[in-house]
């Protein structure tokens, strides 16, 4: 019997980096929300693993152990087929590979299949959160989590189909001791309300990242100049960025205005928590 699953798009609204352990693994604060829109995976049970990948964004996505859905699956001691059909770019700042992964794990202890503890973790920082799919803060190297309330947020997602790699942006990280978000987290009425708090966060990584992608800094300036844009902000690692709106009527005005100005560019309305 088929299994599917759906991964949706992480969306780092805040992402303060507050340290840096020993180890090296950064310390984070930040407030992770997802998006209506993702990847989509269908697992057929067989006697060994195999995978492939379709979609607009397949090509370079491996298709063996390299593969976090691969390791995901092996690891809780599935076999059979799994296809994955990616709809997000990857080295994206949105957790497309974490959040395939976070979906196989979901999808597979559904089926009855325990997970090790520990093991989301050790996949990737972001697939505990992923895991979740809801509003959550996350804390630490990715290990604190706490569900947040927040309302419907309308907003575009924009990428220049530029990727950036996670490690030359923390390497350009001028601070790795930056102070974390308030204390709580209050309670929003609405979007508006949500954005203004939001505009008082930040994204440390956002200036090393156009540092490493000056796309992105174009990006920010035509989501910026949209109209109704509420706060405009960097995801994650970049390269994806995301403007917030009061409607998702607004959301898809700008997507129109900016897909026709950059038809080469990733841009999608969605609603996001």
């Amino acid at each position: 019997m088929e299994i599917k699953a759906f991964a949706p798009a992480k969306i780092n609204l805040t992402l303060h980096v507050t340290g840096r352990r020993d180890d090296g693994y950064h310390l984070l604060d930040s407030l992770v929300v997802f998006a209506d829109l993702g990847d989509r995976l269908t697992f057929t049970p067989g006697p060994e693993l195999s995978m492939e990948v379709r979609g607009e964004f397949a090509d370079g996505v491996p298709t063996d152990s390299r593969n976090l859905v691969w390791r995901a699956a092996e690891a809780v001691g599935w076999t059979g087929h799994i296809q994955l059909t990616k709809s997000l770019p990857h080295g994206a700042g949105i957790g497309g590979g974490s959040s395939d992964a976070a979906a196989t794990l979901g999808a597979l202890a559904d089926q009855g299949h325990d997970l090790p503890q520990g093991l989301p973790l050790s996949l990737g920082a972001d697939v505990p959160v992923c895991l979740e799919g809801r509003a959550i803060r996350m804390q630490g190297i990715g290990d604190r989590l706490t569900a947040v309330n927040l309302p419907h947020l309308p907003a575009l997602l924009v990428n220049p189909n530029v990727q950036v790699p996670t490690g030359a942006v923390f390497n350009a990280l001028a601070s790795k001791e930056n102070p974390p978000m308030p204390e709580s987290t209050p309670e929003f009425e609405n979007a508006d309300e949500c954005a203004q708090w939001l505009r008082n966060q930040r994204n440390d990584l956002q200036v090393p990242a156009m540092n490493v992608a000056p796309e992105i800094d174009q990006v920010l300036d035509e989501l910026q100049m949209t109209n109704r844009a509420l706060v405009v902000r960097m995801s994650g690692s970049g390269s994806t960025c995301f403007a917030l709106y009061p409607t998702m009527k607004d959301a898809h005005f700008a997507a129109y205005e900016i897909g026709a100005a950059h038809p080469d560019w990733w841009c999608r309305a969605t609603q996001l928590n």
